[in-house]
Formats: structure tokens, sequence, C-alpha cells
């Protein structure tokens, strides 16, 4: 009896031992799975961050620039791509990180953790500027949609854009509206975010260097939606127009009060405000609304019509403002693993960084200056008429890129 209560015992002990040795060897490869490089070194998939506010007021921005980065990687891997002579897939790890910069920093440290292996994003700069910190210690490049300056300015190797700066854009529509409108007595508000002051700050400094006077400096939150107040104060000094830095959440309903309250100067505006959902937003009260957007018109882009039929093809929609950018951004992400043949950031990250891609849908050269800014950046100007945003102006950014893209291919 003794006997057979021994038996039973070293048996239960050798079972245990067998399910805890077949349990440790299952658990082994999700291990492995972590890593990004070690993903590409074994064949399986590489990990792309992507974060933006995918809920609240500025989820159309972030699903739509979603939308550009999951159709680059589902065309990257129906390519069947190969790295390290091993074939590979890129996997989209998406984060809404709300347009709120504490929550950014949380995503940025949950990307990190989860060893992928680069990050397209931040959307906002007031995310992508904190956020910039973590990727720089753990050494991951991002590329992503924020325009403040000082993204690249911090010092940081891991820093690139999708899109020009303020600097370039608030320049631009600085003198622009001086002297091609002949405005002379101007009048800013901002939403004192990251984007909307720094490009009101660079507005503000093109339009004093042609000449022009900022009469009044105002400013808001991107939360507010009532602007009698401000307006009222802006109004009682006739300005000839009327610039405001932020996003469309704001700038509709601002553009509807301007219209009420009799103020004839026209809103101006960046690019949150060049969006179908201004228009939509602001209804009639829209009509004569300028805003600046970076790049040239879809239409004129080298590969913008063909984007444009796959992208309603593939998401039911017409293309709004940033997908084609977070398309590009993603592949030129992808092509620099290729070129580097390697998914480790430490061996791509400095190919990325002398990347001169001839393949995008909004650029025929996509290259970056030593600071990670695009060097040929263009702004086409827009204003609403009879409903519909209309071309005034592209000032640079490669107005021949049609026809240079053609050539090189």
């Amino acid at each position: 009896m003794r006997l057979n209560k021994l038996t039973s015992v070293s048996l239960a002990v050798t079972a245990a031992l067998a399910i805890a040795g077949c349990s440790q060897k299952q658990e082994a490869p999700a291990a492995g799975a972590a890593s990004a490089p070690a993903a590409a070194a074994t064949g399986s998939a590489i990990k792309i961050g992507f974060a933006a506010p995918l809920t609240g007021p500025q989820a159309h921005y972030g699903e739509e620039y979603k939308n550009g980065v999951t159709l680059a990687i589902e065309d990257a891997n129906a390519e069947k791509p190969t790295i390290d002579g091993k074939p590979v897939s890129f996997e989209l790890v998406a984060e809404d990180d709300q347009a709120d910069p504490k929550t950014a920093t949380q995503m940025a440290q949950k990307f990190v953790d989860n060893k992928v292996a680069g990050i397209i994003g931040h959307f906002n700069s007031g995310c992508a500027i904190p956020a910039s910190k973590i990727y720089s210690d753990a050494g991951i490049p991002m590329i992503a949609m924020a325009t403040s300056p000082v993204f690249t300015t911090q010092g940081f190797k891991n820093t690139f854009r999708s899109m020009t700066s303020d600097t370039q854009q608030g320049s631009v529509m600085g003198k622009f509206v001086v002297d091609k409108l002949n405005a002379k007595k101007i009048v800013i508000v901002d939403d004192r975010t990251a984007y909307g002051q720094g490009l009101a700050d660079e507005f503000e400094k093109a339009v004093k260097a042609a000449g022009g006077q900022v009469l009044k400096r105002e400013f808001t939150n991107d939360k507010a939606t009532d602007f009698a107040a401000i307006l009222t104060s802006i109004k009682s000094v006739s300005p000839d127009v009327v610039f405001y830095g932020g996003a469309d959440a704001q700038s509709a309903p601002m553009a509807k009060q301007m219209k009420r309250l009799g103020l004839k100067a026209p809103l101006i505006s960046g690019e949150m405000t060049k969006t179908p959902n201004f228009l939509q937003l602001a209804g009639k009260e829209a009509e004569g609304t300028i805003a600046s957007l970076a790049g040239l018109p879809l239409d004129k882009m080298p590969k913008g019509n063909d984007y444009a039929a796959r992208y309603k093809a593939r998401f039911k929609m017409d293309v709004a403002t940033y997908s084609p950018y977070g398309y590009d951004a993603t592949r030129v992400l992808i092509a620099a693993m290729k070129q580097a043949n390697s998914a480790d950031p430490a061996k791509y990250m400095p190919v990325l960084a002398k990347m001169e891609y001839k393949d995008g849908v909004t650029s025929s050269n996509w290259a970056y200056d030593a600071k990670g800014d695009l060097k040929d950046g263009g702004i086409t100007v827009y204003k609403v008429q009879n409903g519909q945003w209309t071309v005034m102006e592209t000032v640079g950014g490669g107005a021949a890129a049609p026809a240079a893209a053609s050539a090189a291919q």
C-alpha cells in the first residue's frame, strides 16, 4: 500500500514536470515575437505604431490619417516584402492619444514596451513633441504629422515630418494676405495649442515683415465654441482679415459667429480648417473662408488621382486632407527598412534620414534635411466658393512634380 502511494506520488511529480516543460516551450516563441527586430529576422510581423486622436472632436482627422497608413501597409504586404532574405509582413498597431499630451506620452511608453519598429504619428504637435523624447530615448524613429517648428528643433535624431512645418506655412500665409489680399489691418486668434499658437506666431512674423499691422492678438482654447466676446472686441477695430490658428471644431463656429455679428473681414486659417468637416459645420457661413494646406492639391499630386480612386474603393469615402501624407510616410518608413535590410531602428534610421523617395503620392522628391524637415514642401492656398474648397494659389512644393514623377518612372 505504501509502495502504491509512493508510486502514485512519483507519477504525479513526473507528470507535473512534463506539463511545466511543455508550457515553457509554448511560451518561448511569444517572447521572441514581441521584438520588432527579432520579427524581421524570423520572418514574422514587423510592428508599426500609429498614434492620433481616434475619439473626440478631432477623431475625423485621426481616422482619415489612419486610413492612409492602413492602405500603405496593405499595399506593402501585397508586394510580399523580404528583409534579410526572409519574408516579412507589416502589422499596424494603432492607439488613440485623444489629442492629449499626457495620454500621448502614455501611448508612447506603451509602444516602446511593445517594441514597435517605428511610429507614424503623432498627429498633433502638442502630442508629438512630448512623445518624441520617449521615442528618442528608446531609439525609435517617428514620422509625425505635427507641424510645430519645435518638433524638429529639439536635437533628436528620430524626428521626421509628413508635412511642411508651420514656419513655412505661416510665412506663406502672412505674406499672402498682405501682398495678395491687400490686407493691412490684421487680427490674430489662436487656441494656445502647440500647433495653433505656433502657426499664429509664424503668421504674425510674416505679416509684419510684409508691412502689415497686427491690431490685436487674442486667444481661446481647443474646446471653446462661443466666441462672442472675442469677436465683439475684434469688430470694434474693423480688421481687414481675421486669422485663426487652430482646428475646425473652433474655426467653423467662429466663421458662423463672425457673419452673424456683421464682421466683414474674411476668416483666414491653416490646414486643420481646410477640411470637409469645416464646410459641414460652418454651412453657408463658410463662404469666403481662406485656408492653407501643405503640398499640392490632390489632383496635382504625382499620384493623387490614382490614390483618390483606390482610397474611395477601399474606404467608401473621399480623401479629406491627411491620408495621402500618412500613406507616404508609412511607405517611406518601410522603404528605409527594406533598403537597410533590417527592421532594427538602429540600422534603418540612418537610412531614413538620407532617404530620397521618388515614388510618393504627395511628392516625387520626398527627402529630409538634417533636422528631419521635408526639403521640398510647398503650400496651397484655398478659398471656399459656392460651398467648396477651391484653389487660389500654390507656392513652391514642386509644381512640376507630376512631370518629374513620370520621368523617374
